[in-house]
């Protein structure tokens, strides 16, 4: 099931390194990550649900969201994305917060870069995630981060079959 997904840790450079090749064009898989509407479809794993309260996808922009749980429980999250090219890569910091988009300052927030490439199998997406302290990073791998983005990724892939 995960046979074209990387998911490397490195606790040296406190960062994450994923890889994940996708049977669709770069344009449309581009789309699942950068519009609202269909984040809201993959990004929680199951039986979690992503739900956007907003989303200003440009550089500067925010995309404030919540996990919402089976029990109705909300966890907020946001992206505040730095640079933007156009079906090739964007970056953003990652930042748990509060329902008002206030950021939680008991997680550290981590930075993100995101590849997006065509191959020969159809897109290829790199995603590399660095953390301000090996303990930041383990941290989130503690709260089963692992798991619900490999099963986020997943979904994904399940969607665009």
């Amino acid at each position: 099931m995960e046979s074209n997904m990387i998911f490397n840790k490195d606790f040296d450079l406190n960062s994450i390194y994923v890889m994940k090749i996708y049977d669709a064009d770069v344009s449309k898989v581009w789309d699942y990550f950068t519009k609202s509407e269909l984040l809201d479809q993959w990004w929680a794993p199951k039986p979690w649900k992503c739900e956007t309260v907003k989303q200003d996808f440009k550089q500067g922009g925010i995309w404030h969201y919540a996990m919402v749980g089976p029990e109705g429980e909300k966890m907020y999250g946001q992206v505040k994305y730095g640079e933007i090219t156009e079906h090739r890569n964007f970056d953003g910091v990652d930042a748990f917060c509060d329902e008002k988009g206030n950021i939680n300052e008991d997680f550290a927030q981590a930075k993100w870069l995101l590849g997006f490439t065509g191959v020969e199998e159809g897109t290829k997406v790199t995603i590399n995630i660095h953390f301000p302290t090996s303990e930041a990073m383990k941290q989130q791998l503690e709260m089963g981060f692992e798991e619900g983005f490999k099963m986020g990724l997943t979904q994904l892939d399940e969607i665009l079959k």
